[in-house]
């Protein structure tokens, strides 16, 4: 297991220098469509040697973006982009990523696939081999040198592109969701060889960034965790992990850590809305257009079964564990059924409305009705419908709807809510959709 951190730079220290950092940083993507979709709001963020910082927050937060960003793949709309001190022009040096997927090259055998970055790098070619001979016995690859990606397990891929990043010998080591496609015994073991070999006094990486949905991951890994809110990206609040290492994941001391992260971000995702409040089941509709959670009516049908299977309720990251769920989703999916009013968010429980129930004891034909029902609740919906009662053969362009979600929700992403609304009026038979002819019709 790892050990302490190198001491060239105490975790966390004010005084050390970043490698790469981020102050004040604002990004927009603008949209085929034209229009401007902000992804990230006034982030600032650091990255320093002897450290491990995880950015943790659900899906849509920009976690990705502020990667990138810092490792120079992207430049900011707005704001200050630094490398040890200097303004970043280009890619960050020093940096290696290794991504979600896997990213190999299918035609290349291991070794040729973790030499191919070394050679771009400009390195001769008897020191990259010797690099990557170095990068594949650390993941512990030895023996499958010549072996082809389609012979290899997921956990075994994962492994070569760490062996690609890792043969750079990066300063600085980022990760993006590095473990979210191998399983969970052998995401465990790569945790722990990637601890080790941060740890080691003499070897780079000296700092890692990590990227996850994953609470325990990130107890059991970071040093600091960046909290980070949605809709769009911000920092939220910075927690401080001085829990010592080695980190054992089902001690009273993590689990704390892990169920006032989790508290954090279900009290913002989540928020407690009191009695007939806006947006409250059973409160007067808001005359703000409420932004649509990117989750399908299966998920949100399934969750409110999940439920009403376990006597109404049950805590959020209970489900998250229980189902084996991401916590990003599936609090996306519990957005998705509060909106709809078939469950209410008390703190961390996710519990079955009245409506909720009815919905879980209803026939198939009876559950579209509820839905239909709660949809034409939602301005959105409601605003589609009287524009159909007025168009010439009750039939709008897709277009039209665009624009209005782009006038409604300018900070959502409008293709992203799009779907989701098609998705949604398809279940509750609200609207019909020709994708041949670009058209939303009345059912």
């Amino acid at each position: 297991m790892a050990g302490p951190p190198p001491p060239a730079a105490p975790s966390g220290d004010p005084a050390a220098e970043p490698i790469c950092e981020l102050e004040g940083v604002t990004h927009a993507f603008v949209l085929p469509s034209g229009q401007r979709l902000e992804v990230l709001r006034d982030v600032s963020v650091a990255v320093r040697r002897g450290e491990v910082v995880a950015l943790l927050g659900p899906s849509g937060c920009g976690k990705s973006t502020i990667l990138r960003i810092l490792a120079g793949l992207i430049r900011p709309t707005s704001g200050q982009v630094r490398c040890r001190g200097a303004p970043l022009r280009g890619l960050a040096p020093g940096v290696a990523i290794v991504f979600q997927g896997f990213a190999l090259f299918p035609w290349m055998t291991v070794a040729g696939n973790v030499r191919a970055v070394l050679t771009a790098a400009g390195l001769p070619e008897a020191e990259a081999g010797a690099r990557a001979a170095d990068a594949i016995r650390l993941v512990g690859l030895s023996g499958f040198e010549e072996a082809y990606p389609r012979e290899l397990s997921g956990g075994m891929k994962q492994r070569v592109g760490m062996a690609r990043a890792l043969s750079l010998r990066p300063e600085a080591l980022f990760m993006d969701e590095p473990f979210s496609q191998v399983d969970a015994l052998t995401a465990e073991a790569m945790r722990a060889e990637i601890l080790d070999l941060w740890s080691a006094q003499q070897r780079d990486p000296s700092a890692i960034l990590l990227v996850s949905h994953d609470i325990q991951e990130v107890v059991t890994m970071a040093d600091r965790i960046v909290v980070l809110s949605a809709n769009p990206g911000r920092v939220r609040t910075v927690v401080q992990n001085t829990l010592p290492r080695p980190r054992d994941a089902r001690s009273p001391e993590v689990a704390a850590l892990v169920d006032r992260l989790h508290d954090l971000i279900t009290g913002h995702e989540l928020p407690d809305e009191p009695a007939g409040a806006p947006g409250a089941p059973g409160a007067p509709a808001a005359s703000a257009t409420e932004p649509l959670p990117a989750a399908g009516p299966n998920e949100v049908a399934g969750l409110v079964e999940w439920l009403d299977a376990r006597g109404g309720q049950q805590d959020v990251f209970r489900i998250a564990a229980e189902a084996g769920r991401e916590f990003g989703p599936l609090i996306t999916a519990v957005q998705a059924a509060e909106l709809l009013g078939l469950v209410d968010t008390p703190r961390r429980q996710a519990v079955l409305t009245p409506l909720g129930r009815a919905f879980a004891a209803a026939s198939p034909e009876g559950r579209k009705a509820l839905w239909r029902q709660e949809l034409l609740e939602l301005r959105l919906f409601a605003e589609v419908r009287e524009a159909l009662a007025a168009a010439p053969g009750h039939r709008l362009p897709r277009a039209f709807v665009e624009e209005l979600i782009a006038l409604r929700l300018p900070s959502e992403d409008h293709q992203r809510t799009l779907a989701t609304f098609i998705g949604w009026a398809r279940y509750g038979d609200l609207f019909a959709y020709d994708e041949l002819e670009g058209t939303v019709s009345a059912q």
